[in-house]
């Protein structure tokens, strides 16, 4: 299974290295909305956080948000890889050959991840240019790091299934776009006290603002409490639930 996954893992690479104008355009989004918020809002945005705030506090406090939003975009691709798949039946030409069945889904899993985890140094550095300053530790660094790769890996197999689910390559687009809209409805630009009652409570239980509080926490020494806890366990649930309905859908064609 370890030689099949690396054989799709390559495949991956190589259909990568051929789209590399939509992986721009993925990336391109993060980055525009970034540079819109800092440089645009950033002033107004910033003097509400604070009495020394401005444009750089605001930078610190928006660029968690941002790689949420990164991470989000980035999986829409694999959404539309896995749905490509599927429908000009290369899918089936695998199932005659002697290889293992979940190598196939695995392969979009570890390329996509890759793809994310560049994209992400990529926005990172875009977000120090802009007045981003992390203040962590080589700790705090590697925690950060790791809950960035927990995101990521559960968010890409929600997207497999979603491409899996997906009659089309264009609702396979579609699907994953409210995960972008998520980091919006939550503390990813503005604190969650600032916003009416009832926002509140779904900006404060949903899955993505204990993720960016923890990562706030880790790069800029602000306070976590349970956030930690509750980043991890969406991760692990989300990664669970995608990897399970990812599973269903797949066998599920495979007996038709």
């Amino acid at each position: 299974m370890i030689r099949d996954s690396a054989t799709m893992l390559r495949r991956q690479l190589k259909h990568m290295s051929r789209n590399v104008s939509l992986i721009l355009i993925l990336l391109a989004v993060p980055v525009v909305i970034l540079l819109l918020f800092v440089f645009v809002l950033g002033d107004t945005l910033g003097n509400g956080l604070g009495e020394e705030g401005g444009r750089s506090l605001y930078a610190n406090y928006v660029t968690p948000g941002i790689l949420l939003i990164t991470i989000a975009g980035a999986v829409q691709g694999t959404a539309i890889a896995v749905a490509m798949d599927m429908t000009t039946g290369i899918i089936a030409r695998f199932r005659t050959m002697a290889i293992a069945r979940v190598s196939v889904l695995t392969g979009h899993v570890l390329g996509s991840v890759l793809q994310t985890l560049l994209q992400l140094g990529a926005v990172l550095g875009v977000a120090v240019l802009v007045g981003f300053r992390p203040d962590a530790t080589g700790i705090e660094w590697l925690g950060a790091i790791g809950l960035l790769v927990a995101a990521t890996v559960a968010l890409v197999w929600l997207t497999v299934a979603m491409g899996l689910a997906a009659k089309t390559v264009e609702l396979a687009s579609n699907l994953p776009m409210p995960l972008m809209i998520l980091p919006f409805f939550g503390s990813g630009f503005v604190p969650t006290d600032s916003m009416p009652a009832g926002l509140r409570w779904f900006a404060a239980y949903q899955p993505f603002t204990p993720i960016m509080e923890t990562l706030r926490g880790l790069l800029l020494g602000t306070a976590i409490g349970g956030s930690a806890v509750l980043a991890f366990g969406w991760c692990a649930a989300i990664a669970v639930f995608g990897y399970l309905w990812a599973r269903r859908l797949y066998n599920r064609d495979r007996t038709r």
